[in-house]
């Protein structure tokens, strides 16, 4: 899996807008749609372009209030255990393993804050959950499905 510096900016736009067509990146890099579409072919094969998918607004998926959640352990946990736990609760959107004094971090997306404590409630019930610590997302500053938090219009 190498990639050069035409393949660096392919990925670039691609990750701009997933939709981009080969013609509009050929333009902008110096190839042809078809030499955009071979490289992006090969990258699909050699696993360094994972997937495509569409970002839908969680406004839309009626799941608005989202938080990040420290989980502390009890003891040593496998990551297939988290998995297996946290994989079981709907609204758990995505989990990690990571460094520092927590064990592992919660991306949750809810409805409402009632349904953020229901999710939370599901996480602390784990035998292996001894603690965790919450930060209630705001606003999202840029990033995916990022919006201007007084108008709601796209950044």
């Amino acid at each position: 899996m190498s990639v050069d510096d035409l393949d660096r900016r392919i990925l670039a736009m691609l990750r701009a807008d997933g939709r981009a067509s080969f013609a509009h990146i050929g333009d902008e890099v110096g190839l042809s749609p078809s030499a955009v579409k071979r490289r992006v072919d090969r990258m699909v094969a050699d696993g360094v372009i994972q997937g495509f998918t569409a970002l839908i607004d969680p406004e839309i998926e009626g799941r608005s209030t989202e938080a990040y959640v420290e989980l502390f352990c009890r003891g040593t946990v496998a990551p297939a255990e988290l998995t297996r736990i946290l994989s079981q609760i709907p609204d758990v959107d995505e989990a990690f393993t990571v460094t520092g004094s927590a064990d592992a971090i919660v991306r949750i997306r809810a409805q409402s804050p009632p349904h953020l404590e229901v999710a939370l409630e599901k996480v602390r019930l784990a035998p292996q959950v001894d603690s965790t610590r919450s930060a209630i997302v705001l606003s999202r500053l840029f990033g995916p499905n990022a919006a201007d938090p007084l108008d709601g219009r796209p950044r």
